[in-house]
């Protein structure tokens, strides 16, 4: 992977260690556009990664533009060969139930009469080997790079698998390969079911949860900017209890996400305090643009602090693949949050030192500004002769206020609520036992 001392707000490296590496293909790529690092360096990683995979041709082109050779050293010549071999001894033993999978309206008919199982399969001389071949097929299918049969395959034997532990690793297949292929409403299902059984599953250990739960975050990124809910899919897992504790003891880098997620979001302006709480508990675990933009506003107040740093998060969101596109989004919001907090606590403020904090130019400003105190449903005025935002000092309405408190409590009911339920269930148990 390139250095990332020269680019400190960089992240790959670090969102690397949990994403397969077909998965990291496009970071990579994205660096690359960006010239943040030199081309060839990027293109040395990704050599690397391919060799890893089945992808050796892909692998010996890249070395070929590397090298400027049409040569194919031995160690790739031989690295197909191996490639080929595995897959037709692997193709000869799982045809079987190849056949099968591949015939759709039979696999709908089987399923329709509920003997689409292992035990009714094995009328029709397909084995429970079979169906454990057609697994290593799907995942060295996947690494070939065919991800629209690999997601087929591994769909399949999720249906058949009986050992919860290889339907887990099929169901992480799977998502990968519907992310790949941007399809981001099943990826969407597939994340889904996969929180369900990282939370329910009884095999593992507290320790591997928290693993799961860790690539699980980095893997839902990817749906940040491309699902039409991204933001609010995001949001809604990172803010769950046990993520969060996921996110402090070991991935607190995914802070600057979960930011974006919410000053992008008028929806997520409640959970704004319980993530300011989150940021000065882990400053000293990670600290960015983003997260110091967040502090410097609502924490100290310091506003010019916070204006100047919106350069610096505009950079580093740039730079970042699952953000690039959250750049106007951003920057829109964060200027309306620096905004609205700076007329909360002054009466009377000057047009033209305010477009100065907003870093805008004065006209432009004062038409952005005319719009945000009708969004922000603020107790004011523009006073275009002094040049002039003038405050209101009236309360604002008993029922806004309400209706923020409330918005206020959505998460820490939701907490609650999971709380309570899981309380009521063990004295239950307790009485019918005692009974």
């Amino acid at each position: 992977m390139p250095d990332e001392a020269t680019t400190p707000h960089d992240l790959t490296q670090t969102l690397g260690s949990y994403l397969d590496r077909h998965l990291l293909i496009p970071l990579l790529d994205h660096l690359k556009s960006k010239n943040l690092y030199p081309a060839r360096e990027i293109e040395q990683a990704k050599l690397e990664l391919m060799f890893g995979t089945n992808m050796v041709d892909a692998a010996v082109d890249i070395y070929g533009e590397l090298n400027s050779t049409k040569e194919v050293p031995d160690e790739y010549t031989k690295r197909r060969e191996e490639v080929l071999r595995t897959m037709t001894q692997l193709h000869e033993e799982v045809q079987p139930i190849l056949d099968l999978v591949q015939d759709p309206e039979r696999v709908n008919e089987l399923r329709q009469e509920k003997n689409f199982t292992p035990a009714y399969l094995q009328q029709l001389s397909i084995t429970p080997s079979h169906i454990e071949v057609l697994h290593r097929y799907a995942k060295f299918i996947f690494d070939c790079g065919d991800y629209v049969t690999a997601s087929n395959l591994l769909m399949h034997y999720r249906m058949l698998s009986t050992t919860s532990e290889k339907a887990l690793s099929a169901l992480w297949g799977k998502l990968a390969c519907e992310i790949l292929l941007m399809h981001w409403d099943q990826a969407l299902e597939d994340l889904t079911a996969l929180k369900e059984a990282i939370d329910s599953s009884p095999s593992l250990s507290p320790l591997m949860q928290l693993q799961q739960r860790s690539w699980l975050m980095h893997w839902s990124l990817f749906l940040l900017g491309n699902h039409p809910n991204g933001r609010n899919i995001v949001a809604d897992l990172f803010f769950q209890e046990r993520y969060l504790n996921t996110i402090q003891n070991n991935c607190p880098h995914l802070l600057r996400y979960l930011c974006v997620a919410v000053i992008t979001n008028p929806r997520r302006r409640a959970s704004l305090k319980d993530l300011v709480r989150i940021i000065s508990m882990e400053k000293a675990n990670f600290s960015d643009p983003i997260t110091s933009f967040i502090e410097e506003l609502c924490v100290t107040s310091n506003f010019d602090e916070a204006q100047g740093r919106l350069k610096e998060c505009a950079a580093a969101i740039d730079q970042d693949f699952f953000l690039s596109n959250a750049e106007t989004d951003f920057m829109t919001h964060a200027r309306l949050y620096i905004f609205e907090s700076y007329c909360r606590i002054h009466e009377r403020i000057d047009l033209k030192m305010l477009a100065q904090k907003l870093n805008m130019e004065q006209i432009a400003a004062e038409k952005w500004i005319v719009k945000m105190v009708s969004d922000a449903q603020l107790n004011a005025k523009i006073d275009a002769q002094s040049g002039h935002v003038i405050l209101g000092l009236e309360p604002p309405d008993v029922y806004l206020q309400v209706i923020e408190k409330t918005k206020g409590l959505s998460f820490r009911s939701y907490v609650l609520a999971q709380n309570i339920e899981k309380r009521s269930i063990q004295p239950t148990t307790s009485r019918t036992h005692g009974s």
